[in-house]
């Protein structure tokens, strides 16, 4: 998705890898097709890797991978991460600028997040749900030359595309918004097994969704980012009007892939966070716990027949 995003923006030289080799096989024959709310759109051009060994140097790595997967798409990405080399993670969730930190130094990275669902219905199609208004916040672990250019190129490019990019010096804020939104939701949508509308529709279901909320937004505030709560009171019907009608990405992990999810830079960062800065995280604690249970477990789960 963001890839197609800044193709329709103007950058003109896109690697894609990935380890999904019949999506690779499709954008490499076919091109992709993107949609998005503005239409569907045909995109040619990019190259097609398995793997970033024999890729090149990039200017821009852009991490995507989930949070889980950090090391080991880092550690196959080496071979295309030059000295100069700008390491962009926007993926979902909190610790992953500290992640990437472990493999270049903090001013040659750039995080951030997209405030959008996305979804990938089959091999060479994606689909992207913006949410309106800014979308794309983007900003330097450490300012550098290196980092403010690179910034400034996917600010570009991304606005081109058709987002509402937006580059900070301190991105820290935007970061923990996103992040507290999506522990909310995802994680209650995973255990409810419901959409977004649904929980919001259920008030046992929303009042997980305010908890967790308000227990980010205290973690936040002792690690000296105000504002959370105050904005989590407006996001909330942006985020049911915008995006109401979809299954978040735990709940797609846990409901339709039976596969590990990212509880663990969500809810379960929330509480890592709280433990470090002794703010009480109770319910991130136990949804926590009853998502990594589920996900141990899938192959015992009850299943109607």
């Amino acid at each position: 998705v963001f890839a197609g995003y800044l193709k329709k923006g103007g950058a003109d030289d896109i690697t894609l890898v990935d380890l999904y080799k019949a999506h690779m096989d499709k954008i490499a024959k076919d091109g992709l097709i993107f949609r998005n709310p503005d239409g569907e759109f045909h995109l040619n051009g990019f190259k097609t890797a398995y793997s970033a060994e024999n890729i090149g140097i990039m200017d821009i790595v852009i991490l995507m991978v989930k949070a889980t997967q950090t090391d080991s798409a880092m550690a196959a990405a080496a071979p295309c991460i030059g000295p100069e080399t700008v390491v962009a993670t926007l993926q979902n969730g909190l610790g992953n600028d500290e992640n990437v930190k472990k493999f270049v130094p903090a001013d040659r990275i750039i995080f951030g997040c997209g405030n959008m669902g996305t979804e990938l219905p089959e091999p060479g199609v994606c689909v992207a749900k913006p949410a309106k208004g800014n979308n794309m916040f983007i900003g330097p672990a450490q300012k550098s030359a290196l980092t403010d250019r690179a910034g400034a190129y996917l600010e570009k490019c991304f606005a081109a595309g058709g987002l509402e990019p937006k580059y900070f010096d301190d991105v820290r804020p935007y970061v923990w918004r996103k992040a507290t939104s999506n522990s909310g939701f995802n994680t209650v949508c995973a255990v409810l097994r419901l959409k977004i509308r649904q929980v919001y529709d259920d008030p046992c279901g929303v009042e997980l969704v305010w908890r967790i909320w308000h227990e980010a937004a205290n973690v936040a505030e002792a690690l000296g980012i105000p504002g959370i709560w105050d904005y989590m009171q407006k996001e909330m019907l942006n985020v049911v009007n915008n995006l109401g009608d979809y299954y978040p990405s735990m709940a797609q992990d846990m409901l339709m892939h039976e596969r590990q999810t990212e509880v663990t830079c969500l809810t379960g960062a929330i509480s890592d966070y709280g433990k470090k800065v002794g703010v009480p995280t109770p319910t991130c604690d136990v949804l926590t716990l009853v998502v990594k249970a589920q996900e141990a477990n899938y192959a015992e789960q009850y299943k109607k027949s």
